[in-house]
């Protein structure tokens, strides 16, 4: 049972290793000549005037979640418009329970007040 799983072992060792190795890479190829001048904060060529750490309205982030929520629910949808032929009913059934949870989950949103832009 344990040779089963081998290739999943091996995908997560390569899932770990490469990042490891790309960033020791480029920790050691990289150029080391630190001055004043880099260590200056900009913005588009231009030095920053007072805080340049502001904080965002939380609405920004919660619309971003929300159009990654139904962004993935169109892909779903998608592939499974592609097979419905073959898959027959009990898949046209399930997507209606994962359009159903969807709904809620929007409604919940609609609510909450997460898609009025204040």
């Amino acid at each position: 049972m344990l040779h089963e799983f081998a290739n999943v072992g091996l995908l997560l060792f390569c899932a770990l290793l490469f990042p490891l190795l790309a960033l020791g890479t480029a920790f050691f190829i990289r150029p080391k000549k630190p001055s004043a001048e880099k260590a200056i904060p900009y913005e588009c060529g231009v030095d920053t005037v007072g805080e340049t750490w502001v904080q965002f309205r939380i609405s920004y982030f919660l619309y971003a979640l929300v159009f990654i929520l139904f962004d993935i629910e169109t892909v779903f949808l998608y592939l499974w418009a592609i097979e419905y032929q073959q898959l027959g009913l009990f898949a046209l059934i399930e997507m209606f329970i994962f359009l159903f949870i969807l709904l809620l989950g929007y409604v919940y949103a609609w609510k909450k007040g997460a898609l009025e832009w204040k």
